[in-house]
């Protein structure tokens, strides 16, 4: 029986409600691997860490404002360090890709995509340039590597010289889990659908998210069958092109572009969608293809790289670079009840096989590892 391993978590990082899926991940793993009693957990928090992670386990803090690229990397090379002395951890879980490249402990980092190489048009501004320095300085210095997915695996030993032998494929769970229901008649009497299908798609506004060419399959679709697309996600600059390019096509009033929404707002667009479209060109994982299957709601998805992996059988997949592919896709799901009512069941069969408490399992197994190899 192996003892209790103490695993320094390096959340440090962290910007709630500014990280997406980053964040996601990093609440849900934490609280699986709470959970468990094999690993006893110090968490690394920046000064923005809200009250929740005190509930989960001992914290340990340092000054950092992780929105201030400088400071980011300091929390990993610095404070990081001096944390796991303090707190005496024999590990350092770092879950956002970059991570300590030295230290007198094991050292395990997750990757969860390399948008940075792959997709540099993902980050704005210099940050592809610093993740292009730091995620293979982070895996250069760890004992081990975590991934989401083997389409990630692939890209990481491809882009990073990472060993093979060192990387470990552990799959996530459910990002937000369906909760008892939304009020579809509430989301369609806000988007005023009457009796037109909602077609839904939940992402950030990225250029990599490939919503041009979602916008563009909309117009390829005659106006007497063109549904309603829902585009929530935060905006970014790029979201300003999109609008532009609706209105070139003649489609604005098939549009509705929203930020975030509330869990409830979220939860009343699932119930109300027809389908759920996710067209991105690159994912390391696809935790809203996953998301969207658990509800019911019948996918078409990309079929590249890690989106395919996720969606297995349970989902259509096209082309996402062809605009009539997509187009075909969603008129396929709109118009074909026994199709929805096949992904319906199929997509919730595999949804119920990614879980956090797997997710766990796997990751203390690759903490096992680490420690084995140092």
């Amino acid at each position: 029986m192996w003892p209790p391993v103490h695993v320094g978590v390096n959340l440090l990082f962290l910007a709630p409600g500014e990280m997406g899926g980053l964040e996601v991940y990093a609440r849900e793993l934490v609280r699986a691997l709470a959970r468990r009693d094999d690993v006893h957990l110090t968490l690394f928090v920046n000064r923005l860490a809200d009250a929740e992670w005190r509930e989960l386990a001992p914290i340990a803090a340092a000054g950092v404002d992780p929105r201030r690229r400088a400071q980011w990397v300091a929390g990993d090379q610095l404070h990081a360090l001096r944390l796991a002395r303090r707190a005496r951890v024999e590990l350092v879980h770092s879950l956002a890709s970059t991570g300590p490249a030295t230290g007198g402990f094991a050292r395990v980092v997750t990757v969860h995509d390399l948008h940075y190489r792959v997709q540099p048009e993902a980050h704005f501004g210099l940050r592809a340039l610093g993740m292009r320095m730091l995620v293979p300085l982070a895996v250069r210095g760890a004992h081990r590597v975590i991934v989401p997915s083997a389409a990630t695996r692939g890209d990481l030993l491809r882009f990073t010289g990472a060993r093979d032998e060192l990387v470990d494929v552990v799959p996530e769970g459910i990002g937000q889990a369906p909760g008892e229901g939304g009020d579809a008649g509430a989301a369609r009497a806000r988007l005023g659908l009457g009796e037109r299908p909602l077609v839904l798609s939940v992402s950030a506004k990225r250029p990599h998210k490939n919503l041009a060419r979602l916008i563009g399959a909309l117009a390829r679709i005659p106006a007497e069958r063109r549904p309603l697309l829902a585009l929530p996600g935060y905006p970014t600059p790029h979201e300003s092109e999109l609008r532009e390019l609706a209105e070139s096509l003649g489609v604005t009033g098939h549009l509705r572009f929203d930020g975030w929404l509330s869990r409830s707002e979220l939860d009343d667009l699932y119930a109300a969608a027809t389908c759920f479209v996710f067209p991105s060109l690159y994912e390391g994982f696809g935790l809203p293809v996953l998301e969207a299957m658990a509800r019911g709601i019948p996918v078409a998805t990309s079929g590249r790289a890690s989106l395919a992996e996720v969606a297995g059988d349970a989902a259509l997949t096209f082309d996402p670079e062809d605009e009539q592919a997509i187009a075909t896709a969603i008129e396929a799901l709109l118009g074909d009840a026994q199709l929805r009512d096949r992904l319906h069941m199929a997509g919730r069969e595999r949804a119920a096989g990614f879980t956090w408490e797997r997710a766990a399992e796997l990751t203390v197994a690759s903490y096992r590892r680490a420690l084995a190899a140092r």
